[in-house]
């Protein structure tokens, strides 16, 4: 049975107690323990994706994120994350969107996804498909299916409309956003419950509305017409 063990709980209680090169090396039997414990995790789930949506990541491993953290650019030091976390990446250039999965002690575990980064091109296209008709995407996060998941849509937004697009659009709260992102937070009783890969996947098939409709915008021109 593929579940998130408490001793996987245990351990990133331990690292953050001790998030040091000394700790990890004398404990590295333990991580290297808890690692195939979450591959085995992230392979069932991968399973379940392909299920009901064609996912490019080829195995569970590689969808697991390093737990070293690059130290460079910030101001924490600690050079190991608290955290496990992986994500799954929709195949062919017809698919958009990318699913994410963290898991952390203390009621921290979520399972999220969306657009974390569009690009300038993408993200023109969508705020020109919001500025000519908003209707499908507002319909979308405000069902009572995606209230009920994922509350609301989230992600950075800009103070104002973007440069080219009318400040009083009765849209611009959509046009503001750089990200489109959601997520649904999970506690530890959940995280551990027999159930909670079954959960998480149903969560991950909430969002295939928004990535449906994002799909079909990037993937065409202003005319409808496909790109590809």
């Amino acid at each position: 049975m593929s579940i998130i063990h408490k001793e996987t709980f245990t351990f990133l209680k331990k690292l953050a107690s001790n998030n040091n090169r000394d700790w990890f090396a004398e404990n590295k039997k333990e991580y290297e323990g808890q690692h195939t414990l979450m591959i085995e995790f992230a392979d069932a789930f991968l399973q379940k994706m392909n299920e009901h949506d064609q996912i490019e990541t080829a195995t569970g491993k590689k969808s697991l994120m390093r737990i070293y953290r690059d130290v460079r650019f910030s101001k924490n030091k600690d050079p190991y994350k608290i955290h496990w976390g992986g994500g799954f990446t929709r195949a062919t250039k017809h698919l958009r969107g990318g699913y994410y999965y963290h898991i952390q002690p203390g009621d921290k575990s979520f399972i999220g996804g969306g657009f974390w980064g569009p690009n300038k091109e993408d993200l023109l296209r969508v705020r020109e498909d919001i500025s000519t008709d908003a209707s499908e995407m507002r319909s979308i996060i405000t069902s009572s299916e995606f209230v009920e998941m994922f509350g609301e849509l989230k992600g950075d937004q800009l103070k104002t409309a973007p440069k080219g697009f009318d400040k009083e659009h009765p849209d611009v709260d959509l046009l503001r956003y750089k990200q489109y992102v959601f997520s649904k937070n999970f506690s530890d009783q959940e995280v551990l419950s027999l159930d909670f890969l079954d959960q998480a996947n149903d969560t991950f098939k909430q969002m295939r509305p928004f990535f449906d409709y994002m799909s079909d915008v990037l993937t065409t021109d202003s005319n409808g017409t496909p790109l590809f």
